[in-house]
């Protein structure tokens, strides 16, 4: 999974990155592209290496990109815009600053939102724009072209030529004949309030905030903790009420609002999670691991994670009755523990 962080000047995007990826960045750093890699905490993934003792552990893992400063990209006379950077990204992390400025400025959480929402729309509006276009110019060339893909993309003009964001809309975006586009205001957008120290709440309740999902963090204190030593970040938290690090908090949500799960390999090896999508077939899981398990795919031995903790052992669960076999089309739940049967 990749994020990117987004958001206005003096949102605090630095500050964030800083705190999820708990690194400190120099001088120079601060002017490139950077890119931070931390591992998904999972308890379950804690326990079963406890109990097989594997000689590797690997935990799912996010990575957060943080863009090059807007200055930078146009001081090293690059073409692309800044967010050619974030287009691969599978969800955006739009920072909002929710403190008071330098001077007292006043937040103004709202219109700061839109300002940079109306970019992102803007952007994918010139997309869609470019697109019709040249597909006009291939019709009048006598290449016909994909009608669905224009009937498509006029729905996309059109939305966004009302302001909305195409995140509004999964099920058109969500069309094969758009998957190229990378449209930004369709990614799903995580709004983080950059809050002041003393401040642990959302802004006041209004209809934008309602559209959004939604998560406060104090991100100077969050940046701070980053730095610190497990025995003064427990004191640190205590005296500041923070009971869940933003780092864990953004990875949850983030994980809710793409409808991420994780299922789970083990053995004496490695224990291993991997994430999917909810919903995902049995023989569709198969493939994150490896091309040629999916296209020999047999079965599925299932067995749920909370039944193995209750039954003690994986031989125990199976005297109990709840290692099962599962075909293709089985819908891999979240924590379950799958040993794949294939044959190539």
């Amino acid at each position: 999974m990749k994020l990117g962080l987004i958001g206005l000047p003096g949102a605090g995007k630095t500050t964030l990155f800083e705190a999820l990826t708990k690194s400190q960045l120099d001088a120079s750093q601060r002017r490139e592209v950077r890119i931070g890699t931390v591992r998904v905490p999972d308890e379950r993934v804690d326990r079963l290496a406890a109990m097989y003792q594997p000689r590797k552990t690997i935990y799912a893992q996010v990575e957060y990109l943080l863009p090059a400063p807007a200055e930078h990209v146009k001081e090293s006379g690059r073409e692309q815009s800044i967010w050619t950077q974030v287009r691969d990204c599978d969800a955006l992390l739009h920072v909002v600053r929710n403190f008071s400025g330098y001077g007292g400025e006043p937040a103004t959480p709202k219109a700061a939102f839109q300002a940079l929402d109306q970019e992102l729309i803007i952007s994918d509006l010139m997309v869609a724009e470019k697109r019709l276009e040249r597909l006009e110019l291939d019709q009048r060339r006598g290449k016909k072209p994909d009608p669905e893909e224009v009937a498509l993309v006029r729905q996309c003009a059109e939305h966004l030529n009302h302001e909305i964001p195409l995140r509004r809309f999964p099920q058109l975006t969500a069309a094969k004949q758009l998957r190229g586009y990378a449209f930004l205001s369709a990614k799903p957008c995580l709004v983080l309030f950059n809050n002041s120290d003393e401040d642990a709440d959302l802004p006041a309740a209004s209809d934008w905030v309602s559209q959004e999902t939604c998560l406060p963090i104090r991100g100077k204190l969050e940046q701070e903790l980053g730095q610190m030593n497990p025995d003064e970040a427990g004191e640190f938290m205590a005296e500041f009420d923070i009971r869940d690090l933003a780092m864990d908090r953004v990875i949850h949500g983030s994980y809710a609002l793409l409808g991420l799960i994780s299922f789970f390999t083990v053995g004496e090896d490695e224990v291993r999670a991997w994430t999917i999508a909810r919903q995902t077939a049995a023989v569709d899981a198969a493939e994150v691991i490896h091309s040629d398990i999916k296209k020999g795919f047999i079965r599925a031995e299932v067995l749920a994670y909370d039944d193995l903790m209750a039954a003690g052992s994986y031989a125990e669960a199976r005297k109990q009755g709840t290692v099962r076999l599962e075909g293709k089309t089985y819908e891999v739940k979240d924590g379950d523990i799958i040993n794949f049967r294939f044959n190539v």
